[in-house]
């Protein structure tokens, strides 16, 4: 049988052509040309005069046409004997209409039909909730039935890398779901919720699958952004109907993505989708609280902003769990590489620890598109597996934006400025940073150019020193410029944005500022209990602006410092770059090299 959701479909199919038609048919016609309208004196003098060949009259209006062939019109006096008998006399042409009375139900029809079309828009949309909008076939979300039965889930954990304390974990439910009976007898009560949070990208949903493949029992995903309707009740609703089919399919998962559309903090009453959203969280938190821990329904959810949800949301008894998902390290993004490979064919000499090493800060999803775009690559030039040459300009791509623009014109002013900018942040990120891997003035994306450093393994806790290094490095462009060409350009306008950026985030949120250490924190804005977001007070945001402008100053102190000892290295590295283009590590290594100076050879005695 088709679902509701088809039937929905082809009733509007069919419901917008015929209000269409029925607007085009009531619609009012065009109104006729102007036509004279002459008062009664006038009348009578044109007829007199012999201008008039007829006249129509009805009730108490009189149509006319002049003998030129023009029309005209005239209201009558309530006895009109006297121009008919002047009409009479005259010659003129006369007929007579008798009076027309319109039925009363012509002019109700245009609202009799509004009000059948959106009494039909309210009635399939009752039929689509349900009688009492809490019963009935109601469908949840956009797409009905999407209960995946076990054995139709494609992935398990041997599609997931790079969160092994994450899956070490999980396996704890997926035994539960498997064998729930030594869970019973011991006593113990498995989570009935499990909350995933991390950055976008790095696997959330992936991991919830894998749970439900690894199990073999029924998984639903979902967005929380479908529970929310423009009626109030509506998301509730869905809700309700949603965990009446999972206790039907239990043991089963229930997957909801991005929660916090549904999930925030609750707040004072604001009217309209805020009050249906809360409506919809009360009820998400009611279902979840009839869950006893031996139910076999499990609730996985994920976020990328956990800090945002209600504390209502995150008590033991709902999402008794919380999981971090994170930016897999060096050899977590090694064995993402390696599942994503699988699918590929790749050079036996395509190096992925090199890859990996190059990737620092990339999720999975970013791995994943990495690997898809060298395989793009490899098709485009030709090629029967992907090189170490097509997977170097696919993170080139994903860090500097989009290809290479080799063909783009570009005067030799700008040329030298490009050069004379990453050889700055060349030399600065050679001697306060890891290795360079590359630097090139070949455009991609937005970027006139750009500066590839190497790192050898990841790195997730910075000192003061360390953030000022790396804030020294994206001033440096912008400094050689001033030092070597006498002003800057507005091509340090990324860098610039993002020396700003963490900068900020030093003061107000790692506590870094030089007068207020931790008291920098409360400038940060956050999410209160009320759900709207705190902001500091005006006093403390002035201090913090302030201690953001002096990091700045020192970041752009220190870099001046480098380029100033470090002078002949710059200009001999952009005028390497003016030549060449394209420098990798080691020719950045050996362009920087001071020459020695040579001994004067001593003349004999």
């Amino acid at each position: 049988m088709p679902s509701t959701s088809n039937k929905w479909q082809r009733a509007l199919l069919v419901l917008i052509p015929a209000i269409l038609l029925g607007s085009l048919l009531l619609w009012p016609t065009r109104p006729p040309a102007p036509v004279q309208t002459l008062s009664y004196s006038q009348f009578l003098s044109a007829v007199e005069a012999g201008q008039v060949s007829k006249v129509a009259i009805s009730e108490r209006q009189a149509d006319g046409v002049y003998k030129s062939g023009e029309e005209f019109t005239v209201n009558l006096p309530p006895q009109f004997t006297e121009v008919t008998e002047t009409l009479t006399r005259t010659g003129v042409e006369q007929t007579y209409q008798p009076p027309q009375t319109a039925s009363p139900w012509l002019s109700l029809a245009p609202l009799v039909f509004w009000v059948l079309v959106i009494g039909g828009m309210f009635w399939l949309q009752t039929r689509r909730a349900g009688p009492g909008g809490a019963s009935g076939p109601l469908p949840i979300g956009p797409k009905a039935n999407r209960w995946l039965k076990p054995g139709e889930m494609a992935v398990n954990f041997q599609d997931v890398a790079g969160i092994d304390e994450v899956k070490e974990d999980l396996l704890e439910l997926v035994d539960y779901l498997k064998n729930p009976v030594k869970y019973r007898e011991m006593g113990a009560r498995i989570p009935t919720g499990v909350l995933l949070y991390g950055p976008p990208g790095s696997g959330k949903t992936l991991v919830a699958r894998a749970v439900a493949g690894e199990a073999g029992v029924p998984f639903m995903s979902f967005s929380a952004s479908e529970f929310v309707e423009l009626f109030v009740g509506m998301g509730a609703a869905r809700v309700r109907e949603l965990f009446a089919q999972a206790r039907k399919h239990a043991p089963c998962i229930i997957f909801i993505d991005e929660i916090d559309a549904v999930g925030r903090h609750r707040g004072p009453g604001l009217g309209g989708g805020h009050d249906e959203r809360e409506q919809t969280l009360n009820q998400l938190l009611v279902e979840m609280d009839g869950f006893d821990g031996y139910s076999g329904v499990i609730v996985m959810a994920a976020t990328n902003r956990p800090d945002v949800l209600d504390q209502a949301l995150l008590r033991p008894g709902r999402f008794d769990r919380r999981l971090p998902v994170d930016r897999p390290d060096v050899k977590g993004r090694l064995a993402i590489l390696q599942v994503h490979a699988r699918s590929k064919h790749v050079d036996p000499a395509l190096d992925l620890e090199v890859i990996a090493r190059r990737t620092s800060g990339f999720t999975g999803a970013d791995l994943a598109n990495l690997l898809n775009e060298a395989a793009l690559l490899a098709v485009r030039r030709g090629r029967k597996e992907i090189t170490m040459a097509e997977a170097e300009d696919a993170i080139e791509r994903a860090v500097a934006g989009g290809p290479e623009k080799k063909n783009r014109a570009i005067t030799p002013e700008e040329k030298r400025r490009v050069a004379v900018h990453e050889a700055g942040h060349a030399v600065v990120g050679a001697e306060l940073a890891p290795p360079v891997d590359k630097v090139t003035i070949v455009g991609r994306g937005m970027a006139g150019g750009y500066t590839l450093f190497h790192s050898e393994e990841d790195k997730r806790l910075f000192t003061r020193s360390d953030l000022l290094k790396r804030l020294a490095m994206l001033l440096a462009g912008r400094s050689a410029e001033e030092l070597l060409l006498g002003e800057a350009s507005t091509g340090a306008s990324n860098d610039l944005e993002r020396a700003v950026g963490m900068a900020r985030e030093m003061v107000s949120r790692y506590g870094m500022g030089a007068s207020l250490g931790a008291a920098g924190a409360a400038g940060a804005e956050g999410y209160g209990p009320d759900g709207l977001k705190d902001r500091a007070s005006e006093a403390l945001a002035a201090e913090v602006d302030r201690e953001v402008r002096a990091i700045l100053a020192d970041a752009d102190k220190l870099a001046r410092e480098v380029l100033v000892r470090r002078r002949s290295g710059l200009e001999r590295m952009s005028e390497a770059l003016i030549e060449k283009e394209t420098l990798d590590g080691a020719q950045v290594m050996e362009v920087l090299r001071e020459p020695v100076a040579e001994e004067v050879p001593q003349l004999a005695h």
